[in-house]
């Protein structure tokens, strides 16, 4: 059995009712009205491209007798890019069509790219306008660093603060993303085509730091209400993929997302201070974290208190990455809410990995966080807590470092509350199983680990678990906690473990069953 989780009016997307993650139980077909679509899927979600719009169809696959109806929605109209003047050679530069194409569009229509390279500068998304790039459709961006203005950090309403760009959690002037929406809503982005950045052929990741205007996102979606991307891919961004902001009910279903493991900088998707984002069926391969839940530094968690809020992730795959799923280190403004299940990590330097510092302020507030039926493969380090991440200008200094049992709670002070990790399998683990490490002045309240097992590699190599000062390389270790005040741990397993399998220090209590 399966279900509809999203439909456009040429595209559909579909999640098995199973518990297994990622992958479905058995490889399968996709039948529509009865005939056979596409090549044989062996994920938890499928999609359907290509349909026709306000059409019913019957959907049903080869593994069981289930069948779904679904009317693909109406529209009012269908622009082809090229009509306007396009000509996706890779070459020509298209952005005057294709911004044409977007601007002309009225409420409730459809923008087409068809196969071909749309060479463009940035393009800017509108309201209540689908865009769909069918496959072999790529939207290319210019090599040029000056064909991306400068975005001033913000700008006044009376005197009102509004924030137009954002880098790592404050407010800072970027160059133009690749993709853009301000204070939009009803956009859907679908398709079997490509976003592709082309920083690789660029300049921006030979120069990544500092500099005084930001690298842009490849999408950046700003104050934005009601947005989907569904099938496409992205790829080369010269920093972060997909960074919503301050946005809400978002979507992303079936999105592919590649950057070079050594593309500096390139997190996958970086929800930040948005409420009700979905992300299911998707796949990462990155240079930096997978996916980041974040809501601000200090200045925009106290000004805004806006947290991370309603987030689901499920039956996606990470991979490549330094971590799969991370919450932080940016999180003033909190992380409430929170679902992670039925995901696959494989060759991240970390798993499940919560990053803060002092601060980051008494509104960085993160609990209740449930991270269940997750398998991992060759990642480094599977699960880390680490309150004392040396990141920004300060990270070094003693006031982040201090282990000083003196160290007040004040307003720089972050919370890490109650986390649970349930049903989780990791194999060829390096370094070691986790790595918990709180404030003194203000210790994780509780973890839970429950039906987990760790193996190891062989050949292991030596790595540090969490990025913090003084951190030592550790090698096939166990689970290192220190500063928790309640540590629960029910059917967990360790094979290839050298020395202790539990380093506690620092504790509260400490139940093991």
């Amino acid at each position: 059995m399966f279900k509809n989780l999203f439909v456009s009016s040429t595209t559909a997307c579909f999640e098995f009712s199973n518990k297994k993650p990622y992958y479905s139980p058995k490889p399968y077909k996709v039948l529509v009205n009865g005939n056979p679509v596409g090549e044989e899927r062996k994920t938890n979600v499928f999609s359907i491209y290509d349909l026709e719009p306000a059409t019913e169809y019957e959907i049903s696959t080869t593994v069981d007798n289930f069948k779904l109806k679904i009317t693909t929605l109406a529209e009012t109209a269908l622009i082809d890019v090229k009509a306007f003047g396009a000509k996706a050679d890779g070459v020509s530069d298209d952005t005057y069509y294709v911004q044409m194409a977007i601007d002309s569009c009225p409420a409730g229509g459809r923008v087409v790219l068809t196969e071909g390279n749309y060479l463009v500068r940035p393009i800017v998304l509108k309201s209540d306008v689908t865009l769909e790039l069918k496959k072999g459709a790529t939207l290319l961006g210019d090599v040029r660093e000056e064909s991306y203005p400068y975005v001033p950090a913000r700008t006044y309403k009376g005197k009102k603060e509004v924030i137009l760009a954002s880098w790592e959690g404050e407010p800072y002037p970027c160059h133009q993303s690749f993709v853009s929406a301000y204070k939009q809503k009803n956009i859907k982005v679908v398709g079997e085509g490509t976003i592709n950045g082309n920083a690789d052929n660029s300049t921006w990741w030979a120069t990544p730091k500092g500099r005084k205007v930001a690298r842009p996102r490849l999408v950046f979606l700003n104050n934005c209400k009601n947005v989907v991307f569904h099938g496409v891919t992205c790829k080369n961004s010269a920093s972060w993929n997909l960074h919503p902001f301050f946005s809400q009910n978002l979507g992303f279903y079936d999105v592919k997302v590649q950057n070079p493991y050594t593309g500096p900088n390139t997190d996958g998707l970086d929800p930040e201070s948005c409420d009700k984002v979905n992300i299911v069926g998707c796949t990462f391969s990155v240079g930096d974290d997978c996916c980041a839940i974040k809501s601000g530094k200090l200045y925009m968690g106290k000004t805004y208190k806006t947290p991370a809020s309603n987030h689901t992730l499920r039956n996606n795959l990470f991979e490549n990455g330094h971590g799969a799923i991370v919450l932080g280190s940016e999180m003033s403004g909190g992380v409430t809410n929170l679902s992670v299940s039925q995901c696959v990590f494989r060759h991240t330097d970390r798993g499940l990995r919560i990053k803060t510092r002092r601060g980051r302020g008494k509104d960085g507030i993160i609990d209740g966080v449930l991270f269940e039926n997750i398998k991992m493969d060759n990642v480094i380090t599977p699960l880390v807590i680490n309150m004392y991440y040396f990141c920004d200008p300060d990270g070094h200094t003693e006031y982040v470092w201090s282990r000083d049992k003196n160290t007040p709670v004040d307003d720089g002070t972050p919370y890490l509350g109650k986390f649970k990790f349930k049903d989780i399998e990791c194999t060829d683990c390096e370094c070691m199983a986790g790595y918990f490490d709180g404030l003194v002045e203000q210790p994780v309240k509780e973890i839970v680990i429950e039906n987990v097992s760790f193996s190891f590699k062989d050949d292991a190599k030596p790595f540090e678990p969490a990025m913090l000062e003084n951190v030592r390389k550790y090698c096939k270790e166990g689970l290192y906690v220190d500063n928790v005040e309640t540590l629960i741990l029910k059917n967990v397993t360790f094979d290839g473990v050298v020395g202790e399998k539990i380093i506690k220090k620092n504790c509260g209590k400490v139940v093991e069953e």
